[in-house]
């Protein structure tokens, strides 16, 4: 009885075409009424040896049922999804059809593209900490100690001694030099912090702070690396440009670069450089009889209202999303040096 049984049962398994009526062979062998159920309530009624013999027939019909029921189960759902697939099959090249919500932010884009501007100049992108110590914010880069720049007024200092929050992301190139060798290019972008605070300031702004290093750099390369790259992020050759004389504790000579932009007749302000001070490579261990080099730093923030007609540095972190909408990118309008800056 149980091998017809069996044979019987594993035949409706194998017949069944989808997972209901699987479920329905299930229920008709296994379930609560089912036969199989059935014979095992049979077997009190037995004699113990017949109940024995019976009772090991019926188990090992039962293991064998459940074998081929979970076998057909997992075959039968494979097929449903590979059937799935073929019927819902989604073209991912196709446009979305969501509205899209995410987007970049002007600070971001200004970023992207300036990084991409370097980039296609060979300068690679450094990174630091946001917290620094005293001598690599300040005395590795031939601050003095009586500097306004250390003062209270000026800079975030923390609780621990000797440890403030970044006012410039300069202590990055010192942390780059001291752990290579010349030659070195690169930039650092990054959040830097000041006690400051109007229309043109805020106590988290953002830099980009440039540096080459190598043999024979010069002022000459310095000045077609600044004009170079400002005309390519206004995409305009049609700018006009004023090297004033500076100073800055980390270089020298320092300079000051003033820019007049098309149909303006002011001159505007963008960004510190000079070359790199001998005592500044002697804090990075590098021998300045041996290397030359020049480095620049440039506000975002400045940059990004220039070019995209903000007039408020505060609007940048007010988070108010009606000036989100008017002045952010599309989240796809991402920079690249074969792409372009703008799309």
């Amino acid at each position: 009885m149980n091998k017809i049984l069996l044979e019987k049962a594993l035949e409706e398994i194998i017949n069944s075409t989808n997972l209901n009526t699987l479920e329905e062979t299930r229920i008709k062998y296994l379930g609560k009424s089912g036969i199989i159920t059935t014979e095992m309530k049979q077997l009190g009624s037995m004699e113990p040896e017949q109940r024995k013999e019976a009772g090991q027939n019926i188990n090992l019909t039962k293991k064998k049922i459940e074998a081929s029921l979970a076998e057909r189960k997992s075959e039968l759902e494979a097929e449903s999804i590979n059937q799935q697939l073929q019927t819902e099959a989604v073209d991912i090249s196709l446009p979305g059809r969501r509205k899209k919500t995410g987007s970049i932010h002007p600070i971001s884009k200004a970023s992207m593209e300036l990084s991409e501007i370097f980039a296609a100049q060979g300068y690679q992108v450094k990174e630091g900490p946001n917290i620094e110590d005293d001598w690599y914010n300040f005395t590795a880069l031939n601050i003095d100690e009586n500097h306004p720049a250390r003062q209270m007024h000026d800079t975030f200092y923390m609780n621990q001694e000797n440890m403030l929050l970044r006012t410039h992301t300069s202590p990055i190139q010192i942390r780059t030099m001291k752990s290579g060798k010349p030659p070195f290019k690169f930039i650092a972008p990054g959040r830097t912090y000041r006690c400051d605070s109007d229309v043109t300031h805020s106590p988290m702004f953002h830099q980009i702070e440039g540096l080459y290093v190598d043999n024979d750099v010069n002022l000459g390369q310095l000045k077609f690396t600044i004009t170079e790259s400002i005309k390519h992020f206004f995409e305009t050759d049609n700018i006009e440009f004023r090297f004033r004389s500076s100073f800055f504790p980390f270089t020298e000579p320092s300079f000051e670069v003033d820019i007049k932009m098309p149909g303006h007749n002011k001159w505007l302000e963008v960004l510190g450089c000079g070359m790199i001070h001998p005592d500044v490579f002697r804090n990075a261990d590098i021998d300045p009889d041996t290397y030359t080099g020049f480095a620049f730093g440039m506000g975002i923030e400045r940059f990004a209202m220039l070019k995209y007609g903000i007039n408020d540095l505060r609007q940048f972190f007010e988070g108010d999303l009606r000036w989100i909408r008017h002045y952010s990118f599309s989240a796809s309008d991402i920079p690249s040096r074969l792409g372009g800056l703008t799309r």
